[in-house]
């Protein structure tokens, strides 16, 4: 039997080594001759940006040419480059005319444009090489997309004001029209062709929808400790029964958490806390978490890792943590004392309406009914807590997202205390919100594929004509303004190459541009509920709390005093950070 195997071992491997043989013995097939020619380049917008997914299109003497060994024309990638190699009949360069196209939706179609070819040599089989580059400039063009993408983004907003219907329904179904007219009238004509499905998933910022997740999943079990009631007591003995105090004492500590932490982790963290306050007091918890939430976005202000845009900024632009606080933390300082006083006089009248009569008898029930329930588990918490915290605050060292940190010190979290997973995504994670946030950045990226952004962001270079002053003062109060009805962080993506180039053709010898961009990015984030990731998250879970915040109603309280910020923002630039 082992004798059998062996031999048909033997007879296996002589076959294998015939084949194998074969193979090698069949000659390659003779490359095709003719003359070789390499197109390499690149098609950028105006800003130097490179445009990706660029058809670029050969002619030769008006005739098409495809490239070798593509069944396509070839296509930019995410850079804006690209490269095709072509075979022409032999002798056919370089007298021919060479020309090459460019076309994308949503922009203007380049040429043909004649590009210079160059003989390079010959390969191993005689066949004359040839190699051209031409760069390319795109524009935007005006098209039925950008109509439908802007009107879209606009009546999104509409609906979400006048509460037609759930914030969340309105985002998903802006984002389902824009699919459905790309798939359906982009499919018959280009000029209707808003947004691929790949760049709408490529749209969404998962690192902000895993932060959100990992956080709240965080503050769930740390809810199961008792730690907020606790906290509440705590306020509420340090204020002593003053509501005015207590105020001032959320909007101070709500500040400064945002500014070692993001502001989505500290308004997570603070909003258990402030409802438990306000249900003690009998007054309603709003008058509470619309201030904390304005105190939040103007401390994240101050630094590099308190506000997304500021992340942004601060990569693009290589600022350390050191020069934000240096250039920042000052008007931050002055804004907050401001918003202080201007949210305690607004809500003068709800605070008197709190029970306050008793105020050691209120204490001394507070300490007996605000507990800390489980020592364990709340020790295992805040050690998370404060790892997680931890790599927030050393994240940029480490070059890990954010959303890594908050996702690691949750799992971690429900591993060591054993807290039931299904449970906190069944009652912790606030999936309205987080879908909310998908939708509404497949919406944002449609209106920023068809030019609307972009347009925005070159008008303001436009309008600058060159003094720095006038551009300083232009790109604090658009960046507000457009922050307030559109997320920040892809508008300040947008805005970055635009300040860039202020920068080099003014000569600029100091950052004040990238500050007015920081200042109106971040501080006009506090005009509506939606213009800011922290504020979005605040209305949702009051509203899970069963206190609802309208559309109306959040602009009432929080845009004059976002006009108030960014008035005192464009002072202080003007008066301290413009070059002598």
């Amino acid at each position: 039997m082992l004798k059998k195997m062996r031999i048909s071992t033997i007879v296996l491997l002589c076959i294998f080594l015939g084949v194998s043989l074969a193979a090698t013995a069949v000659p390659a097939a003779p490359a095709k001759p003719g003359d070789r020619l390499t197109l390499a380049g690149a098609v950028k917008n105006l800003q130097g940006r490179g445009v990706k997914e660029v058809e670029v299109e050969v002619l030769v003497n008006g005739r098409h040419l495809k490239p070798e060994g593509q069944e396509e024309e070839i296509v930019t990638g995410k850079s804006g480059s690209f490269l095709g190699e072509f075979i022409l009949p032999p002798g056919s360069l370089p007298g021919a005319e060479v020309q090459v196209t460019a076309a994308k939706p949503s922009w203007r179609k380049i040429g043909p444009l004649p590009v210079k070819v160059v003989e390079s040599g010959t390969d191993a089989e005689g066949n004359k090489l040839y190699q051209t580059t031409r760069s390319l400039t795109m524009y935007r063009a005006i098209t039925p997309a950008f109509w439908i993408s802007s009107i879209i983004l606009l009546l999104v907003y509409v609906i979400i004001a006048g509460e037609w219907m759930h914030r969340t329904l309105a985002a998903l179904l802006g984002a389902a029209l824009i699919m459905f007219i790309s798939y359906t009238l982009g499919t018959f004509d280009k000029g209707y062709f808003i947004l691929s499905f790949e760049d709408a998933m490529r749209a969404i910022d998962m690192n902000v929808i895993f932060l959100l997740m990992g956080m709240m999943i965080i503050v769930g079990v740390l809810k199961k400790t008792g730690l907020f009631q606790w906290l509440a007591y705590k306020s509420y003995a340090l204020a002593r029964g003053n509501i005015f105090i207590l105020s001032a004492i959320l909007m101070v500590v709500t500040a400064i958490a945002s500014a070692f932490l993001d502001n989505v982790t500290t308004m997570l963290l603070m909003i258990p806390v402030t409802i438990e306050i306000a249900v003690t007091l009998k007054i309603n918890p709003i008058t509470f978490l619309i201030p904390e939430v304005f105190a939040s976005n103007v401390g994240g202000t101050a630094t590099l890792i308190g506000d997304p845009p500021n992340i942004l900024i601060g990569s693009y632009a290589k600022l350390t943590f050191a020069q934000f606080v240096g250039h920042l933390a000052i008007i931050c300082l002055i804004c907050l004392v401001i918003t202080l006083i201007y949210y305690v006089y607004w809500y003068k009248k709800d605070y008197l309406k709190a029970e306050t009569r008793d105020v050691e008898r209120t204490i001394e029930y507070l300490r007996e009914q605000y507990r800390i329930t489980d020592v364990k588990l709340t020790a295992m918490s805040l050690g998370m807590l404060g790892f997680t915290i931890f790599l927030f605050v050393v994240h940029g060292v480490l070059h890990m997202e954010p959303s890594i940190a908050a996702l690691t010190g949750a799992m971690v979290l429900l591993v060591i205390s054993r807290v039931d997973i299904v449970e906190m995504l069944e009652h912790e994670v606030e999936w309205p919100t987080l879908i909310f946030f998908m939708a509404l950045f497949m919406v944002i990226a449609g209106a920023e594929e068809t030019g609307l952004i972009q347009i925005i962001a070159e008008w303001v270079r436009d309008a600058s004509g060159g003094n720095l002053t006038v551009a300083a003062v232009m790109i604090l109060w658009v960046a507000a303004i457009a922050s307030a009805f559109v997320d920040n962080i892809p508008f300040t993506a947008t805005m970055l190459p635009i300040v860039a180039f202020l920068n080099q053709s003014m000569s600029v010898s100091n950052d004040v541009l990238w500050w007015s961009l920081a200042l109106g990015a971040c501080l006009g984030g506090n005009g509506t509920m939606i213009g800011a990731s922290a504020n979005v998250v605040t209305v949702g879970l009051a509203e899970k709390a069963g206190y609802h915040i309208s559309f109306l109603h959040y602009i009432k309280v929080c845009f004059i005093p976002m006009l108030i910020t960014v008035f005192l923002a464009m002072f202080y630039l003007l008066g301290f950070e413009m070059p002598k």
